[in-house]
């Protein structure tokens, strides 16, 4: 276990360094003008030409890379263009948003689609499977912005011309904090939801027809445990892989929510930073979902191990 850990971390690094400098390099030989942003559109040359001499921009790209690099080693991911700030103060203060954000979606999105999968795999072509399946099937075709919309408009709007309690879009971890949160979570997991039950129904059903099931089953084993038990432990297997890999990556793409429901957290921060060409901002972010989209996977390796005696870590 200890030597698997150790080979994943030092993998986890190497995909790091590749990722940042990827980005680096893309982001570099971008068309936007950070000097002419930051100068306005009548910004004179010689103004344009100072701009890039504070940032150190007139310097050669791979003296930049390493000198980035170095700092980088250091735990320095540098400071922004715009204002001067530090690009790890200016994350850490939107992560929380975020964070919560795709936590709680997350636990409705996991714990809904596999209460539903599972319901829809153990009843199989009835009424209430089919009735899953429409609802799965509108959940996939439905774009999030449209059901962010669409829960902004009756909640905020129709509600609150009836007096009944609202949703007020603002920023969280403040007073009435599942008021500002609960509806931006709907939105997240709506999409997920449907997707999960259909993993999880399809995971089902394929364990549900193994030899070790029927087997258990002839032994007299409840319905319940054999389920529960036996079947969904071993189903379980992908969903907690999608699982990983998509909390990670929502970490820093949830634009379309939080614009939606004016949250403050670092997909409005990766808009924000693209439109100005805040480059060190940009990549920052891009490092921190690496990082967090490794660290899943890695904590999902390890758990397949207790969701699934056959699976040995070496």
């Amino acid at each position: 276990m200890l030597r698997y850990v150790i080979r994943r971390l030092l993998y986890a690094l190497l995909v790091l360094w590749l990722v940042s400098t990827l980005v680096f390099a893309f982001l570099h030989l971008s068309p936007t003008s950070v000097e002419r942003t930051i100068g306005g559109p009548r910004a004179s040359t010689e103004t344009l030409e100072q701009i890039r001499r504070n940032l150190g921009l007139d310097r050669p790209v791979l003296v930049q890379y390493f000198s980035w690099l170095g700092n980088l080693l250091k735990g320095d991911l540098g400071q922004s263009y715009l204002n001067g700030t530090s690009v790890a103060s200016i994350i850490e203060n939107r992560l929380p948003t975020t964070l919560w954000l795709v936590a709680g979606a997350g636990v409705i999105w996991l714990v809904g689609g596999v209460v539903s999968g599972v319901y829809s795999a153990t009843h199989p072509r009835s009424a209430a499977d089919r009735g899953i399946t429409v609802i799965v099937l509108v959940g996939l075709s439905l774009p999030s912005f449209v059901m962010a919309l669409v829960l902004l408009y009756v909640f905020s709007t129709k509600l609150g011309e009836l007096g009944l309690p609202y949703f007020e879009a603002g920023p969280p971890l403040q007073e009435h904090f599942l008021q500002r949160m609960l509806l931006p979570w709907i939105g997240l997991a709506f999409l997920m939801v449907a997707t999960y039950t259909r993993l999880t129904r399809g995971s089902m059903l394929d364990v549900m027809s193994e030899d070790y099931i029927r087997t258990a089953r002839s032994k007299g084993v409840s319905e319940r445990r054999v389920v529960f038990r036996h079947g969904l432990r071993s189903a379980l297997t992908p969903v907690v892989t999608q699982f990983g890999i998509d909390v990670g990556a929502l970490i820093g793409s949830t634009i379309v929510i939080e614009r939606v429901f004016g949250l403050q957290g670092v997909g409005q921060l990766v808009y924000q930073s693209i439109n100005l060409g805040d480059t060190p901002v940009i990549i920052g972010v891009t490092l921190m979902v690496t990082l967090f989209v490794v660290v899943a996977n890695l904590v999902v390796d390890i758990g397949y191990s207790f969701l699934d005696p056959r699976v040995r870590l070496s």
